[in-house]
């Protein structure tokens, strides 16, 4: 046995007697972990707390299916053979098609421009509904009570065709689109999924939103429909949702009560939910071509206005590949993952659940606490997403106090970069049996572009893998590759399913392909995060490259924090950056400001009210640092790298 196997044979023990119910402090098991790989050499990769276990995955079925035993040499394959990949996993998912494609890909226009699918028809809906019609398809639970509420196969299905009726007997037609601005429930699905069966296009909008930005994305977008809901109680405390709706000057909304039993006062022309849906549950989909728009996402970039993305039926198969061979979803697994409508994990746990013919969890109320634990085992969930600052309450809380999670078999985390601490923390609240399938992509990928599997060894904070049918090269700040361990700019090399191919609002060519290096005669397309590559394969996230940074797994442009901490009438100017406290973790946000007289004695907490009410009550300032000038370039551009090392130092 070498050194490795045998500081990993160690480990390995020591969790099995974890599990038997040696149950220490977790600050023992934390100390453990780093005493018996104290030894361990970087050139050998992250030390793993999690090896392959023999599971019955579908990544190892395909792999042997392929004759292929060693999973880089699987990796490989999938980009080397990029239209035989992808047609193997529609005919594995199941996708459903009204007239098959004439082939998988054409890249006749280029890799930057390719043809998936040509020829085909479908609606990408109806692939989410090939379970047996009475296996549930969400699972709800809710704050204030441990009932759980089970909505089948079928009641989902009628539900969604009587949205899509509606949406036909109100006058909507194909192409048209309609927003939902409401908290991830089963109507919220049931409404997401009426709308593409209808051939008009969602408009995502998170819930959390100010009417400005609902207005701003309505208008982008050109809503013709909105469905919302009059509140939604989080906490205890009602949020109002419909008048915010009437402050943006919202198209004909569509109310969803929380309670029936109360009044509503509505504009003239909108509708509670009741009398819009359809007495009719049998729906004939809307046929449409694989590049028809099914969703419009948003997502910030560098300038103040956000970019309308659109997901169309091709995309979610990405969401379902990813589900089914990166965080290994099966028939009958539950699948949970605390996230919004407005985010593109939303749409992402709809297909990536349901064409996987699994079963979507979701709680209706705040996660951080012990309801939400306690639902998660009571639900007997399988599959769980986090973001880091939720594992980060967890931790810091009761919240698994006699919980038993016992029946998860993976975890994943998107959002932001995670820390390793925690995420051994949350690896040990299943027994070390469950890794943690690490997720990295964004809205343009439809997915991840870097993540794990069930077939590697899984250390805590660290991809193991490139996502199947990708490739990309790691660039330093001149352009060159980084051959071995290092950190620099991620570059994809497409074509890939789930890759963005327009913007509705922007150039889609020069945000991603203009000024791109050209390698080896290959295409490179920029995605701007900035990646730290171990050894062994692995990687660490180190945050945006660009002026973009995730606050709280929401992506906001510093240009946009800044514009409204600026209407502040001390600031003369401020600059907002990301930092990563020891390098790793989530980013928190730092404001540099140059005053015009004295510091208010309140100042931070004014410029939080501000961002608050204008952006995102959910971005907190971490720190204000007043300083005389702010860096520039010779051109005059804000050098905000500058002010991350500065305050790093």
């Amino acid at each position: 046995m070498s050194g490795n196997q045998a500081q990993e044979h160690r480990w390995l023990q020591y969790a099995s007697e974890v599990r038997a119910g040696e149950h220490p402090d977790f600050g023992d098991q934390w100390q453990s972990f780093n005493e018996v790989y104290q030894d361990w050499r970087d050139e050998d990769g992250p030390p793993p707390a999690w090896l392959p276990d023999g599971r019955d995955s579908n990544l190892a079925r395909f792999m042997a299916d392929k004759g292929i035993g060693d999973y880089r040499e699987f990796h490989a394959w999938t980009t080397e053979n990029r239209a035989e990949f992808w047609g193997e996993v529609i005919d594995r998912l199941g996708i459903v098609f009204d007239k098959k494609p004439s082939q998988n890909l054409d890249e006749t226009n280029g890799a930057a421009d390719p043809v998936w699918l040509p020829g085909a028809k479908l609606n990408i809906a109806d692939s989410c509904f090939e379970s047996d019609p009475d296996a549930p398809a969400i699972i709800t639970g809710q704050e204030g009570t441990d009932q759980l509420k089970t909505t089948t196969q079928s009641e989902l299905k009628q539900l969604a065709s009587r949205v899509a009726n509606g949406l036909k007997e109100q006058g909507f037609k194909p192409g048209d689109a309609i927003a939902l601005y409401m908290p991830m429930t089963a109507e919220c699905v049931a409404a997401y999924l009426g709308i593409v069966m209808a051939g008009c296009r969602v408009v995502s909008i998170a819930d959390s939103f100010s009417a400005s930005e609902l207005q701003k994305r309505l208008e982008i977008a050109d809503a013709k429909g909105i469905v919302t809901v009059d509140v939604q109680t989080r906490g205890g405390k009602a949020i109002p949702m419909y008048a915010k709706v009437i402050e943006a000057d919202g198209p004909l909304a569509i109310i969803i009560k929380e309670d029936p039993g109360t009044e509503l006062s509505k504009r003239s022309g909108d509708l509670l939910w009741q009398d819009f849906l359809s007495d009719n549950t049998a729906c004939k989909t809307q046929e449409a071509d694989p590049y028809d728009c099914i969703n419009i996402l948003f997502s910030s970039g560098t300038t103040g206005t956000p970019k309308a993305i659109p997901w169309t039926h091709l995309t979610p198969t990405k969401c379902a590949m990813d589900g089914m061979l990166h965080q290994d979803i099966h028939p009958g697994d539950v699948v949970a993952w605390p996230t919004n409508i407005g985010w593109m994990m939303g749409p992402w746990l709809i297909f990536a659940a349901l064409i996987n013919r699994a079963t979507i969890a979701l709680y209706e109320g705040i996660p951080t606490g012990p309801r939400f634990t306690r639902f998660i085992q009571d639900a007997q969930v399988t599959m769980l997403g986090v973001v880091p600052a939720l594992v980060r309450a967890w931790r810091s809380s009761d919240a698994m106090t006699g919980i038993n999670w016992s029946q998860i078999r993976t975890f994943s985390s998107t959002g932001e970069p995670s820390n390793r601490e925690d995420y051994l923390w949350l690896m040990s609240q299943a027994g070390y049996t469950a890794p943690v399938i690490e997720y990295l992509g964004g809205t343009e990928i439809g997915g991840g572009h870097l993540t794990g599997t069930v077939v590697q060894p899984a250390s805590p904070a660290a991809f193991s893998t490139l996502a199947l049918g990708l490739d990309a090269v790691l660039l330093d700040e001149n352009s060159t590759q980084i051959e071995g361990a290092g950190m620099g700019e991620l570059y994809l090399i497409p074509p890939s399913i789930g890759l963005s191919q327009s913007v509705l609002n922007r150039d889609h060519h020069e945000i991603y392909y203009k000024d791109c290096p050209e390698l080896e005669g290959k295409t490179l397309r920029r995605h701007g995060d900035e990646i730290m590559r171990l050894h062994q394969g692995y990687w660490r996230a180190q945050g945006r490259a660009d002026d973009t940074m995730n606050l709280g797994g929401i992506k906001v442009s510093s240009l946009e924090l800044e514009r409204e901490l600026n209407t502040h009438p001390a600031v003369y100017e401020a600059a907002a950056v990301a930092v990563q406290p020891g390098g790793e973790g989530a980013e928190q946000l730092v404001v540099f400001a140059v005053l015009r007289g004295t510091e208010p004695e309140d100042l931070k907490r004014e410029l939080g009210r501000i961002i608050a009410k204008q952006l995102n009550p959910l971005f907190k300032i971490s720190d204000v640092v007043v300083v005389e000038s702010l860096p520039r370039t010779a051109s005059n551009k804000l050098m905000r790298r500058v002010l991350r090392k500065q305050y790093g130092t």
